[in-house]
């Protein structure tokens, strides 16, 4: 069974699409069954061009990627989701919608990041890769988690940990 991650931001525009970009692309190179989906609770309705350009720097495709609404993860068709990361301080504040699907509500966890387009000018792109590095990390840390054999409690003592690394 695929276990399915929602990573939330704000404006789904950066750090958000940094992760689903991560953790697709480690699933595929690792054979992980595991689905990263993105979105924010105000879309921007752009991808941050900085953002892309960090993921296409470490070898991922980018076609497809969009800022999309949570609501979209919301409805009883969405994919059953196993995991919701925060990723922005202002996300993980906010309330959070009942997410259909799987069996009962996601663990949910924090991995808070620095916004990288807060960034100087020219420092921006240096800032969007050391932000998808560190991101990149920590899904390859979530990837090696027994996410097939893990309880709740269990998942979420390892999210919190790896929050903490």
């Amino acid at each position: 069974m695929t276990t399915n991650v929602l990573i939330l931001c704000t404006h789904n525009s950066a750090r958000s699409v940094l992760a689903e970009g991560m953790l697709n692309h480690w699933a595929a190179k690792l054979g992980q069954d595991v689905r990263g989906f993105s979105a924010g609770s105000s879309p921007s309705g752009r991808i941050n061009p900085f953002a892309l350009e960090a993921l296409r720097n470490a070898g991922v495709e980018t076609s497809g990627f969009r800022s999309k609404s949570w609501d979209e993860f919301t409805s009883p068709s969405a994919p059953p989701l196993s995991i919701v990361i925060t990723v922005c301080d202002s996300a993980a504040a906010e309330a959070c919608p009942v997410f259909f699907g799987g069996s009962g509500q996601p663990v949910k966890v924090h991995w808070g990041y620095p916004d990288p387009s807060n960034a100087p000018e020219h420092e921006k792109q240096a800032a969007f890769d050391l932000t998808r590095q560190a991101i990149g990390y920590r899904m390859l840390q979530l990837l090696a988690l027994p996410l097939g054999t893990m309880d709740r409690a269990g998942l979420q003592r390892a999210l919190d940990g790896i929050a903490r690394s």
